[in-house]
């Protein structure tokens, strides 16, 4: 009998959490099941969920940045069954397919002329693989530099760059020779590039893990530290790129140049994992430097027909649909709309970031009773207040939105870019709602305690 999804949808509906209890991991179930946020979805299209109730959320994780074009994108999903329908030879391995060569020369095309070559891979954190291998070639050093609070995977390299205590701990050791510089402190890389001895200095234009922001004189003054000692320049666009921040690519924003790029997420359209990592030719030609060398860096799958497919799709879409300018202008809309919040509401302290990547910093108010009660929530657990914020806009409005990290105050808005004034609308007046209620008094708070009761009653008898 052949495999029919429908019947396998129907016949184990229900069953996620316990088959990834027992399965996968109960970890994520528990958490999920605690904060109330174990639902079942049938469907995406656009900016929204809809779960197995006909309810109605509204994305602003967007699968971590995955879903730029939002969910469903009919021409994404009609390349893709072109595709699948065409049959095209696929993975042959000795060969050179078209639609690798297509895909990255369009990529080529939109970056600084001196990105020549593409390496594709399966994610992001391969993506940053490939860049540590290629600069360690390129410069004939071994040193890595990185930023404190960085994250830029969780595979061995990338997790050896990643500034997060929590996602090293228990791993080590780690890819010898990476060293932490904090994040913008432009004499603290100076003093490390001085020696002469770096291969590569790895940063997010912007920060994911926070959603942090360099001083605009900084990046400049870094770029030309690392021409001076012949450092290679990496700008990790994984999250940041393709249109995220109103650009294509985020160091965009600063003129940068940088020898070596990454990107993933986005250009997946959603559906395929695919990412590259685009340099010069001359780091390109100093890895593959000889017909012996032809495949000393290769992935199987990274190069596979479907992948390329969705890659150019979601290329082409991005042009006609004029996306980056749309996150450009969907995100000055935000600001505008939530800058005056930060006057209204004691906690909220700061809104960050660029375009469609979005940070709402919390901290502590300055009135005596605000304080208090700030106080007794952070005395729980640092940087709880922020889920107070996550959870009511989740189950009182149906949005979908994270804490940018581990111990932060920071809730991270990744809205897809194809969101506009509706979403920013309603975000903002949901977001409104939840800042009023936690500045007026208790319920906001024993609401929330309710919340992770009954979750936590709902884990128990699972």
């Amino acid at each position: 009998m052949p495999f029919e999804l429908s019947q396998v949808l129907e016949g184990r509906r229900g069953e996620n959490f316990r088959l990834h209890s027992r399965y996968v991991s109960p970890q994520l179930p528990r958490v999920l099941q605690t904060l109330g946020f174990d639902r079942f979805y049938d469907r995406g299209e656009g900016c929204y969920l809809y779960d197995s109730e006909g309810r109605r959320y509204l994305d602003f994780l967007s699968g971590f940045g995955v879903f730029a074009l939002g969910r469903g994108h009919r021409a994404i999903t009609g390349a893709l069954h072109e595709a699948l329908d065409a049959d095209l030879p696929n993975l042959v391995q000795m060969d050179c397919a078209l639609l690798p060569g297509l895909l990255a020369e369009a990529l080529v095309s939109l970056t600084h002329p001196g990105i020549e070559r593409v390496v594709f891979t399966n994610s992001g954190a391969e993506a940053i693989e490939s860049a540590l291998k290629f600069a360690r070639r390129a410069t004939k050093r071994d040193r890595i530099l990185y930023c404190d609070h960085a994250f830029h995977g969780l595979t061995t390299g990338a997790l050896s760059l990643n500034g997060g205590a929590e996602f090293r701990d228990g791993f080590g050791p780690l890819l010898p020779g990476c060293e932490e510089v904090p994040f913008g402190d432009v004499n603290a890389l100076a003093k490390q590039l001085a020696r002469d001895d770096v291969a590569a200095f790895v940063v997010e234009p912007i920060q994911g893990k926070g959603v942090n922001l360099a001083p605009d004189d900084y990046w400049p003054a870094a770029q030309e530290l690392c021409r001076r000692h012949k450092t290679l320049l990496v700008t990790d666009e994984v999250q940041t790129g393709m249109g995220r921040t109103g650009k294509f690519l985020c160091h965009e924003h600063w003129d940068l140049r940088p020898d070596i790029v990454t990107i993933s997420k986005a250009l997946s359209g959603g559906y395929i994992p695919v990412g590259a990592m685009m340099c010069s030719a001359e780091v390109s030609d100093s890895v593959f430097s000889s017909m012996d060398r032809a495949v000393v860096h290769s992935s199987t799958f990274s190069t596979n027909q479907l992948a390329m497919v969705a890659g150019l799709a979601t290329l082409q879409a991005f042009e006609e649909e004029d996306i980056v300018d749309r996150a450009r202008r969907t995100g000055e809309a935000f600001a505008k709309a939530l800058i005056p919040l930060v006057d209204r509401y004691e906690y909220l302290h700061e809104v960050r970031g660029k375009g469609l990547m979005i940070g709402l910093v919390f901290g502590e108010p300055t009135s005596r009773a605000l304080r208090v009660r700030w106080k007794a929530i952070e005395a729980m657990r640092t940087a709880l207040f922020s889920q107070l914020i996550v959870v009511p806009l989740f189950h009182r409005h149906r949005i979908l939105t994270q804490v940018a990290a581990d111990n932060m105050n920071v809730v991270k808005l990744l809205p897809p870019l194809v969101a506009g004034e509706e979403e920013v609308e309603y975000f903002v007046d949901a977001l409104d709602d939840v800042l009023s209620a936690a500045q007026k008094g208790s319920a906001l708070f024993f609401e929330f305690a309710k919340t992770i009761a009954k979750g936590s009653l709902h884990r128990s008898r699972a």
